[in-house]
């Protein structure tokens, strides 16, 4: 065989493992408020905070010895967390599935449990009785009921009606939930809002 046939390895880094390849992204199931918040987030951090934080970091820089400038110091950090969380948004708002959960449906779909729905139910032990919201994983609230939709108790109750009896493993032991109501309504998302104290450029003039 001619030298020029045989298999050529990949170049390659002589420490560390190969990569894996990049899966495929992760869906990111979100309602539509829930979109806005993290977008009106990305334009504060992208368009204000971070002019700000790089207009006092020059400021700092020119002012002598960095290692000392407490000024220089935390800028740069502030600056490298404001740009971790810019990809971070980047991210989660290009991987988005908006669904609104008061959007129509198949009578089929709209009597069972899906992102978006609110669901009324029952533990077969104590009786009590517990309303959560399904949601997506950057519009969690637990003091309002909203669970993610990859939690284990939206796995649980994905696909059930009114009536159905599921089961939930807990640590504490498997809990058996009696579902009363399924329903598809608005569900409110607080907006963004700026940090208090947080420095930003002023608000562009429209």
């Amino acid at each position: 065989m001619p030298v020029s046939d045989y298999p050529v390895r990949d170049k390659r880094p002589l420490r560390g493992p190969r990569p894996d390849p990049p899966g495929p992204p992760l869906k990111n199931y979100i309602t539509p408020s829930g979109l806005q918040r993290l977008k009106d987030e990305h334009t504060f951090l992208l368009t204000r905070e971070r002019p700000a934080i790089v207009e006092v970091v020059a400021w700092a820089a020119a002012n002598g010895d960095r290692s000392e400038n407490a000024d220089y110091l935390y800028g740069k950090k502030r600056l490298n967390q404001i740009d971790s969380r810019i990809r971070f948004l980047t991210k989660r708002i290009d991987a988005a599935i908006v669904v609104d959960p008061v959007a129509r449906r198949p009578a089929a779909a709209a009597s069972r449990v899906f992102f978006g729905a609110t669901v009324t139910y029952t533990e077969a032990d104590s009786r009590k009785r517990v309303t959560i919201s399904i949601v997506g994983i950057d519009e969690v609230d637990l003091d309002r009921g909203y669970i993610s939709w990859r939690s284990p108790l939206a796995n649980a109750l994905m696909k059930a009606s009114e009536g159905d009896t599921v089961e939930l493993s807990a640590p504490s032991g498997t809990k058996h939930l009696s579902i009363l109501s399924v329903e598809y309504a608005a569900i409110p998302i607080d907006p963004f809002r700026e940090p208090l104290g947080a420095q930003s450029a002023p608000k562009p003039v429209r």
